[in-house]
């Protein structure tokens, strides 16, 4: 699915800092998780109002704060009051069309990514903005969707001895970024094995609808590479920075994080080369194909000339023709006619040509 420019008309004409939600409508509940832990604790709540956030935020562990649903816009703006977050920001997690970046504030960082997956095994990709604000020792999600992207991350927090409990929320906001990425690594094998598939229909029989599916797969790169390679700035934006909330630990597993999202930006760069080399395969296979059956017409045409010539003397409306009024005349003509497409029909296929 292909993102529409169109979403920013929504709030034209509004001042800067405006909230309002920008995106598409779900049918999905707003919910709030708060996950506490450390090395020894770990507590997992659904809150029912964000006014029971700011009791959590205690300095002997780490807040995870997971906002599922955006359309409730007091939630961002009930958060944005507490914490002290600038409407700005508030106003560009509550728009989900966001390309991925990285603002640096002084109490606080916001992170902007697209979690990204491929629909039904065709090359329908669905995109979801996750914006992510850590503060000292809280780290916000904000999400549309109740998906299951997190629940890697829920899972290594429920065993006591995992490394993820002993850092702070800094590591947190690496391990959600990492898992997010690494959800890249399964869209590209999809698109691998898709774009094999396509490859070996053009080589055998290209239809129509092969054309369809190298259409769409290359609308859809267009986007991925909008949403992906950003991705790169992003990260060299968080290597370099001097924010206290980063510590010099953490910056190593970023560096590793941007490994990984360089790897797929040059696997999209050698898809936008296979496509463009899939059109003109596309392209040459049905010129082929109208070459074979042009091939066939003009045997056809070739054979048929000279009996149409022969034909065509005899009919002529003369008086004298003596091979008209011969006993073996038709049987004659008959003969000739079979030779002829004989002899023609060998000429072909020692010239190859059939």
């Amino acid at each position: 699915m292909i993102e529409s420019l169109s979403y920013a008309s929504e709030k034209s004409g509004m001042p800067p800092g405006s909230l309002v939600h920008v995106g598409e409508v779900h049918d999905h509940i707003r919910s709030i998780t708060v996950i506490n832990y450390n090395a020894s604790l770990l507590e997992i709540r659904t809150l029912a109002a964000t006014d029971e956030i700011p009791q959590y935020d205690t300095p002997e562990t780490v807040t995870w704060i997971i906002v599922h649903g955006l359309q409730d816009v007091s939630v961002v703006e009930t958060i944005g009051r507490h914490f002290n977050i600038h409407p700005l920001v508030l106003e560009d997690i509550l728009n989900t069309h966001q390309r991925p970046k990285f603002e640096e504030f002084e109490h606080y960082l916001y992170i902007v990514l697209k979690a990204i997956a491929l629909q039904n095994g065709d090359a329908s990709v669905e995109y979801e903005q996750i914006s992510l604000l850590l503060l000292n020792n809280i780290v916000f999600t904000f999400k549309e969707k109740s998906d299951t992207i997190l629940d890697p991350i829920i899972n290594r927090l429920n065993v006591p001895q995992s490394h993820i409990r002993t850092q702070k929320g800094d590591y947190l906001a690496y391990v959600i970024m990492d898992t997010v990425i690494d959800e890249y690594f399964a869209l590209q094998d999809a698109f691998d094995e898709l774009i094999e598939t396509v490859e070996d229909e053009l080589l055998t029989n290209p239809t129509h609808c092969t054309l369809a599916t190298i259409q769409k797969i290359k609308r859809e790169l267009i986007y991925l590479r909008r949403s992906i390679s950003p991705l790169r700035e992003l990260l060299t934006a968080i290597h370099r920075s001097e924010s206290p909330l980063l510590h010099e630990r953490t910056q190593h597993y970023f560096t590793d994080v941007y490994d990984h999202a360089l790897r797929i930006i040059e696997a999209l760069e050698s898809y936008r080369d296979l496509i463009s080399g899939m059109l003109d395969i596309y392209l040459s296979s049905i010129s082929n194909k109208m070459n074979e059956t042009m091939k066939v017409l003009t045997v056809f045409a070739t054979l048929f000339i000279p009996l149409t010539f022969i034909a065509g003397v005899y009919g002529m409306n003369f008086e004298y023709m003596p091979e008209l009024k011969w006993k073996w005349g038709y049987p004659v003509l008959w003969a000739v006619f079979i030779a002829i497409s004989g002899v023609l029909l060998l000429f072909f296929k020692k010239r190859k040509w059939l």
